[in-house]
């Protein structure tokens, strides 16, 4: 409020209104509006709830008008003395005075009051952007690490990748030599059982009866085959290991009755 201002405020601490119509005047040089100053001002004995003094007085505390009728104004400061008008009218000035000097001294208070808080949030905001700051860069510290992580596992995995083409390459190699080899040797057996001999050309039991003299047929030596592949070689024998030993273990007739005879004599 200014002094060229003409409105007064409620003086009450919550309140702060702009005062119109009626309003209540301390002695202490307070004003209230008229919905606090009849609320406050009902109870004895009356407190004046800005300063807290003691209002006792019969004329301590006045209700008046604010915008008074132009008859008031004629016959309120008829018939006193200059003197008389000039002291009223110089505590009325005082009252206004004091009201926008209280003003003042309130908005200043509210100015550094707001001042303050606005340094302590800035003092917090400050300390949050550099909590940020460090946590901002803390952050792209790890982005960069896990980049270069990353790199460094794409590398690998193209590695892995080269090295499995080429195992499967040399997989797909040896699975052709294999199914080349296995058709071969199949092929191989299959010419060996038309060319060998089959067991049920000798007959054993009458070739060496007593008394029976056949001429000797001489044996095929068993064959054997060899299959050539990158230089290695493979043999087929047309006997079986057990049934060559059988085979050669048995002795002609002529010889078991020299031999008995022999024992004999």
């Amino acid at each position: 409020m200014s002094i060229c201002d003409d409105t007064l405020l409620c003086n009450f601490p919550k309140c702060r209104i702009k005062l119109n119509g009626f309003a209540w005047v301390t002695a202490c040089s307070h004003v209230f509006c008229d919905q606090h100053g009849s609320g406050e001002f009902s109870r004895s004995p009356a407190i004046c709830p800005a300063c807290s003094s003691a209002l006792s007085g019969k004329l301590d505390i006045v209700r008046t008008e604010l915008s008074p009728s132009e008859d008031y104004k004629a016959m309120v400061l008829a018939g006193l003395r200059p003197d008389v008008i000039l002291d009223i009218s110089a505590r009325a000035l005082a009252f206004w005075s004091y009201q926008v000097h209280q003003e003042r001294m309130y908005q200043e208070y509210s100015l550094s009051r707001a001042e303050s808080q606005l340094k302590q949030m800035e003092k917090v905001l400050t300390q949050q952007n550099q909590s940020r700051e460090l946590e901002l860069t803390a952050m792209r510290g790890e982005i960069v690490s896990l980049k270069k992580v990353m790199e460094e596992y794409k590398r690998k995995y193209s590695e892995v990748s080269e090295r499995l083409m080429e195992r499967n390459r040399q997989y797909q190699k040896l699975q052709g030599l294999y199914d080349s080899l296995r058709l071969r040797n199949m092929v191989v057996g299959v010419g060996d059982r038309d060319t060998l001999p089959h067991p049920g050309h000798y007959d054993f039991s009458t070739a060496y009866e007593p008394g029976v003299v056949r001429q000797a047929t001489p044996q095929k030596s068993p064959q054997f085959l060899s299959v050539s592949h990158d230089g290695d070689s493979r043999f087929f024998s047309c006997l079986e290991a057990d049934g060559a030993k059988t085979f050669f273990q048995f002795s002609s007739p002529a010889r078991d009755k020299g031999r008995a005879f022999t024992k004999k004599h």
